[in-house]
């Protein structure tokens, strides 16, 4: 094997995702033989399941990475707790990689760059060492936070502690150290791995170009369920403030609503919020491309520059809808100069209308073209 390959590979990463399957194989099977199964492990296994995967997804992701919202310092030390439990290293590591991802998504410089194939995305990208031009370069903004900050300088401590010790303690008060280990420890680990991995992989593979695409990000209901509603990937991508992946109150996001659910105990505020005018605009977009690429020939010139031009229209009527909504809010939060409001009210109403009407004409034009296309 070449020299420089070797010198670029992470000599303690690498082992470690080699060694601790078979760990957990050989645990599992220590376990069975001589302690027998207890079917009670299971339920601590998945609340360390839910705790340190979720930790990632609605601590890590959300709230660390791209401040979706806001929360206590209670809330954020568990997070960083039970996702150092995780052992996905730190949250100025982790969120430090995340935010090069955005900003450089499919790019050379994006750490898990999906053109590099589904292995390198997945896990692969681990194994190599980081450029010394990102080494112990870390986001400004999270290096001061005390919290992650004591959380980066004793992530190997805690995550030991977290990931197997812990699980260890609570296996020997139900009867089997090696149970504790086993299961609430390494195989439980193992899963929370390639939840999160998935995003990275099958996540820029599987599903749909919903909003945008500029990037390879896909929405996916199905891999949503594999994590933790990280699965509408597409819809992230492009409004990665967002507290919410799936914007439908149907869509599984577990970590939404666990974010709402902290809302509502008065643990998380300043929740943001993409406005419903500018998700509408993005699929207005893709929608029109996703048209063209359908149409082949046989159909009306005049009636698809209609169909630009009411895109155009639509667009800016969502732009005014947006705007009178502000002046709504703001009129409504001041409480006074009720004629003002009023007449602001009318000129909503006046432009829902108008979207409306536009929006029907749109969907009579496109369905008229794609049926003069499959004649």
């Amino acid at each position: 094997m070449n020299k420089n390959i070797l010198k670029k590979i992470d000599w303690v990463t690498l082992p470690f995702f080699f060694i601790t399957p078979i760990l957990t194989v050989l645990f599992i099977y220590l376990y069975l033989k001589i302690d027998g199964f207890d079917p009670y492990i299971l339920i601590p296994t998945f609340l360390f399941w839910l705790f340190t995967g979720m930790s990632i997804t609605t601590g890590y992701h959300r709230l660390f990475s791209h401040k979706s919202y806001k929360t206590t310092p209670i809330v954020k030390l568990f997070f960083l707790l039970f996702g150092a439990g995780a052992f996905q290293y730190s949250v100025l590591k982790w969120c430090t990689d995340h935010r090069r991802h955005h900003l450089k998504v499919d790019q050379e410089e994006d750490p898990y760059n999906i053109n590099k194939g589904f292995f390198w995305a997945h896990i692969g990208w681990l194994f190599i060492k980081e450029d010394e031009k990102y080494k112990d370069k870390f986001a400004a903004d999270l290096e001061k936070d005390p919290l992650i900050r004591w959380q980066h300088k004793y992530i190997i401590p805690i995550s030991i502690f977290m990931a197997f010790i812990l699980p260890a303690i609570i296996g020997y008060f139900m009867g089997s150290i090696l149970g504790g280990i086993a299961f609430i420890g390494l195989l439980r680990m193992i899963f929370v791995h390639h939840m999160t991995f998935f995003i990275n992989s099958l996540c820029h593979m599987v599903g749909f170009q919903t909003y945008t695409d500029t990037n390879t990000a896909k929405d996916s209901p199905i891999m949503a369920l594999f994590t933790y509603g990280e699965g509408y990937h597409n819809f992230h991508h492009f409004f990665q403030t967002d507290y919410r992946n799936g914007i439908r109150w149907y869509h599984y996001d577990p970590t939404k609503w666990v974010i709402k659910s902290l809302q509502f105990l008065g643990l998380a505020w300043d929740l943001k919020l993409t406005s419903q005018e500018d998700i509408l605009k993005a699929k207005l977009l893709m929608d029109v491309k996703r048209l063209d690429k359908k149409l082949t020939s046989g159909y009306s010139m005049e009636i698809k520059q209609r169909i630009d031009s009411l895109l155009h229209e639509l667009s800016a009527v969502l732009d005014s809808i947006k705007k009178t909504k502000k002046e709504l809010k703001s009129y409504a939060q001041n409480k006074k100069n009720e004629l003002a409001m009023f007449e602001v009210k009318r000129k909503l109403a006046q432009a829902k209308i108008n979207f409306k009407f536009k929006f029907k004409e749109y969907s009579y034009l496109k369905k008229s073209l794609l049926m003069a296309t499959t004649v």
